[in-house]
This record gives structure tokens, C-alpha cells and sequence, in this order.
């Protein structure tokens, strides 16, 4: 029986537009009204993470920043795994070497140097992924993230680094050049203490070893009670694997590459077609 349900965000849980659908949202509450724990885990803050849920009337505990933090439904920090000061300083200075955009993730939100970078590549990224969908309305969307603060304007990352309030969670990288990410990925595999995953092909997702989505789900599972085997974890990319490997139910979304297909046990519908909901309903 599955007594703990994690899904995945972007790509998952969420639409083109970044919304979460009411056959997902009613699925959610169907499981929490029978006892099952639902969390979200995925790569995004706390505050963009929350901003989501409350649009769609949902409270849950978050894994968040693809497991630096994991947070209660009531908001309490239950537990955080930075990176280093000096480490991130050298991530960075790896990054900017490599001509390769970064954002940066701390226990105060998400950071940029550049705003218009910052709307624009995201929405570049939703575009490709979905040809289909009104660009205006992407723009839109993408836009919230700066107009509702879930996004901070910065001039110099180095503030970050200096001031102590702000723990380093993770280091975003974004490029369409995949030479130049490629370079940068492989410079970064020399850094023992990080994890380097993706949650697309256009990104890296730089954390401490210890801040993966599986790691902080086992330890989430064993706070409530709950064995592995009655997990059940839903994704459609790399940084969902660490999850895919521990759970006992793993489900692919149909959206997702042939090869994190084939990790999973089961297929379900993809992020358009509420591919959440349907497999929440089968375990249910």
C-alpha cells in the first residue's frame, strides 16, 4: 500500500503554463483526505514552489531546491543542506568561464543578475518543449516570477557569498549552447562535494552531495514512519532519478525521455493530460 506520494513540479505536476490542473489538485486532495502523504519535490525555492500550490488551493510539505531544503506544510524549515561559501565562489567563477548564466538559490529565494535573462530563458525553455503553446501567455507566466518577488533582481552575486544570513543552496545554469554546457558539466564533475543533475536539456542543477530530491525523500519517508516500499514517486527528468532509484513506485510521465522511461515501473499520461492525477487515482 502507498502511504507517501512525491511528484515532481516542472514537467509533472504543472501544465505549460506553469498551472497546476483541477483533475491533479482534486487527485491531491483525495489522497491527503485518505491518510496519504502527499510532497512535492522538486528544484524550484520554497517561495516559487508555494506561490504555485496556493494558486491551486493545495498545502503540503515541500521538498524544495531539489532536496537543499525540505520544509513542513506549516512553512518550518526541517531541514537545509547548503554548499560551501568558497565552493559556490569557485562554481560560479567555473560557470562565468564558461559563458554559462547562472542563477543562484539561497534560504532567502532565488537570485539573478540579470532579469531579462532571466524571463527570457525560461521561457525559451518552456517554448521548445512545448511548440504549441501561446508565447504571449509563456511571457506572461514566466514574468511572474520577477513581479511577485519569487525572483530577486541582484546586482553582484558576491553579496550572496559575503553576507552570512544567505546559505547557498543551489546554482541554476542555463545554455542553449550545448558545447558550452557540456563544458561546464564536465569541469564541475571534478568537485567531489556537489551533485550536477538537470531537470532539461538546456540546464544544470548544481547542489551539495547530500541535496538530492531521493536522499531527502528517504529521510522524510523514515521521519513519518514510512518504509520505502510505500512510497510512490512521479518525474519526467534527471534530477527525479535519486527518487525513481529509492521509491518503491516510481512513475515516469509520458512527457518524459525514452531513457527516464525506462528507469521507472510504470508510464503514466503526460503533464497536459493531468498524467499526476491518473497516477495518484491507481494506487489509491
Amino acid at each position: 500500500m502507498i502511504k507517501c506520494i512525491a511528484s515532481d513540479m516542472d514537467g509533472t505536476l504543472l501544465n505549460s503554463v506553469q498551472q497546476i490542473s483541477k483533475e491533479n489538485m482534486e487527485a491531491i486532495i483525495k489522497a491527503q483526505s485518505q491518510g496519504v502523504e502527499f510532497v512535492v519535490a522538486t528544484g524550484r525555492s520554497y517561495q516559487e514552489a508555494t506561490y504555485v500550490l496556493a494558486e491551486a488551493g493545495l498545502n503540503c510539505p515541500v521538498i524544495c531546491v531539489n532536496g537543499a531544503e525540505v520544509r513542513s506544510k506549516e512553512g518550518e524549515v526541517i531541514s537545509a543542506t547548503p554548499i560551501g561559501k568558497q565552493l559556490t565562489r569557485e562554481v560560479a567563477a567555473n560557470l562565468r568561464e564558461h559563458d554559462v548564466y547562472f542563477e543562484v538559490y539561497t534560504n532567502k529565494g532565488a537570485y539573478t543578475i540579470d532579469a531579462d535573462k532571466a524571463i527570457s530563458t525560461l521561457v525559451d525553455i518552456i517554448v521548445s518543449a512545448n511548440p504549441d503553446v501561446n508565447r504571449e501567455e509563456i511571457v506572461h507566466a514566466a514574468g511572474a516570477r520577477l513581479r511577485n518577488g519569487l525572483v530577486h533582481p541582484i546586482d553582484d552575486y558576491e553579496i550572496l557569498f559575503t553576507d552570512e544570513k544567505y546559505q547557498i543552496y543551489k546554482l541554476l545554469a542555463f545554455s542553449f549552447d550545448a558545447d558550452k554546457l557540456g563544458a561546464a558539466s564536465n569541469s564541475l564533475a571534478e568537485f567531489d562535494e556537489l551533485a550536477v543533475s538537470a531537470s532539461g536539456h538546456e540546464n544544470l542543477e548544481i547542489t551539495n552531495k547530500r541535496a538530492q530530491k531521493g536522499i531527502a525523500l528517504e529521510a522524510f519517508a523514515k521521519a513519518k514512519g514510512i518504509s520505502m516500499a510505500e512510497t510512490m514517486a512521479i518525474g519526467d527528468n534527471y534530477n527525479d532519478v535519486s527518487m525513481f532509484e529509492k521509491a518503491g513506485r516510481s512513475v515516469a510521465m509520458g512527457n518524459a525521455s525514452y531513457e527516464i522511461k525506462s528507469l521507472c515501473d510504470v508510464i503514466t499520461d503526460t503533464n497536459e493530460e493531468s498524467g499526476v492525477a491518473k497516477a495518484i487515482l491507481e494506487v489509491l
